[in-house]
């Protein structure tokens, strides 16, 4: 059963004929609920959407065409919104209560882990819980925080949020690198000096035997590309 929750009306000044007519809370209600669905796809985990009552008093002029739509800064999770529209023969629009829960896995700590401790694969623990009610960036895979340095301290059975994970250095300043430059059906190889850390896909600084200074983006292998 939909719980009863008011539902925000915004409307042009014309007849309104109650909810029983063509615009009828039923039709608004599916409305919402595809759009939710749709919407949802995706999602890590199994979504359950419970879509709000508008409220009986509510009036609305009759409408042969709606659209449901997202309305601008609204959570795609949690306790949200879905807009319905009459796009024909008045317009009008209504903001659907809706309720949308991830059940799902999400990484918390199994101890507690100190600012600038590289997590390793025992640091980690799975809990499973509606992922609309934790903050928001947290992980749902171990693989995404091993082998990383925490920004800071964490206490045992907390969230793991991406935000606060470091990417461990792969080349680091005055480091020899293998340079590679890709082409069509070819590859070159060289080496050079590096000029400034550098993470898993972020752009170093090489000087190369000739004295030149050129770009590249670090790889997983601690290489740098060279874009042509």
């Amino acid at each position: 059963m939909r719980k009863l929750r008011l539902a925000l009306l915004l409307v042009c000044p014309m007849f309104f004929l109650s909810l029983s007519a063509s615009a009828s809370a039923d039709t608004i209600q599916d409305a919402a609920q595809r759009h939710a669905q749709t919407q949802s796809q995706g999602l890590p985990g199994e979504v359950v959407i419970e879509v709000g009552e508008l409220a009986p008093q509510t009036q609305l002029p009759p409408c042969s065409s709606l659209e449901a739509y997202t309305p601008p800064g609204t959570r795609p999770w949690g306790r949200t919104h879905v807009g319905v529209r009459c796009l024909a023969p008045h317009p009008w629009s209504i903001l659907v209560p809706v309720q949308i829960t991830v059940n799902g896995n999400y990484v918390v700590t199994a101890r507690a882990l100190a600012a600038g401790q590289t997590i390793q694969a025992g640091d980690l623990a799975l809990l499973r819980g509606d992922l609309a009610s934790l903050p928001t960036g947290v992980i749902t895979n171990p693989g995404e925080a091993t082998g990383k340095t925490l920004k800071n301290s964490l206490a045992a059975n907390q969230p793991v949020r991406a935000d606060l994970l470091l990417a461990p250095l792969l080349v680091r300043q005055g480091q020899n690198v293998k340079l590679r430059a890709r082409g069509t059906n070819f590859t070159v190889s060289s080496e050079g000096k590096a000029l400034n850390n550098a993470t898993e896909g972020q752009v170093v600084q090489v000087r190369v035997p000739s004295g030149q200074t050129i770009s590249g983006t670090v790889r997983a292998d601690g290489s740098v590309e060279i874009g042509q």
